[in-house]
């Protein structure tokens, strides 16, 4: 009987937007940054893809959504040297710390976001690990077209509202009914009916008349 808390659409603000990969003061001289663990090897097999963010000064890279720490939805400015430029994407990292690009602008991502009601885990939708078996049970429940993407491609008619104006708008030429009548009895035979039944039961052994 109480409410349960399950779409979360989450911006932070400018205030709260924090950087990732930036040195925090606190740190010790040695100890490994994000930039350390960061691995360019996959890019050389992924030509066709946007180059992905990373973690040392090449980008500025800033946290919007945590995700319930499922990952982090992030604000890339991707090249920062000489100058920042203007262009910004959106990438989704990760609790592997792997990239995955969900949109090229701020505007489209927040479409995608009400898109999606803002259920747990809906952006490794645009993963290769897609979303958890949970997770698509709510899916199911509150956005099916949008998790069946496959049957959308496969039938395109079955989502689609079928309608015929010309069927609709057809003018109905009501046709007369032509009623018929039931056959009635003559008169005459009803009469000859009711004096044979009145000589039987004048004939009757019980019933004596007089002359």
């Amino acid at each position: 009987d109480t409410p349960m808390p399950l779409g979360s659409m989450v911006i932070n603000s400018i205030a709260k937007l924090c950087r990732l990969g930036g040195s925090s003061m606190y740190a010790l001289p040695n100890a490994p940054t994000l930039a350390d663990l960061e691995d360019d090897t996959d890019e050389e097999d992924n030509e066709d893809k946007p180059e992905k963010p990373h973690f040392d000064s090449r980008s500025l890279i800033f946290e919007l959504d945590p995700c319930n720490g499922n990952g982090k939805v992030c604000l890339v400015y991707k090249h920062a040297k000489p100058v920042v430029s203007p262009d910004t994407e959106i990438w989704f990292l990760d609790r592997a710390l792997y990239w995955h690009f969900l949109t090229k602008t701020f505007t489209a991502y927040y479409r995608l976001l009400i898109t999606h009601l803002g259920l747990p885990q809906w952006q490794y939708a645009f993963t290769s690990y897609g979303v958890s078996p949970q997770a698509k049970q709510w899916f199911n429940m509150y956005k099916p077209i949008t998790i069946n993407t496959a049957l959308l491609s496969e039938e395109t008619d079955c989502f689609v509202n079928k309608l015929d104006p010309n069927k609709v708008f057809k003018s109905k030429n009501k046709t007369p009914v032509i009623k018929k009548k039931s056959p009635s009895h003559p008169a005459g035979s009803q009469k000859s009916h009711t004096s044979m039944t009145s000589s039987k039961t004048s004939s009757l052994p019980g019933n004596s008349s007089k002359k």
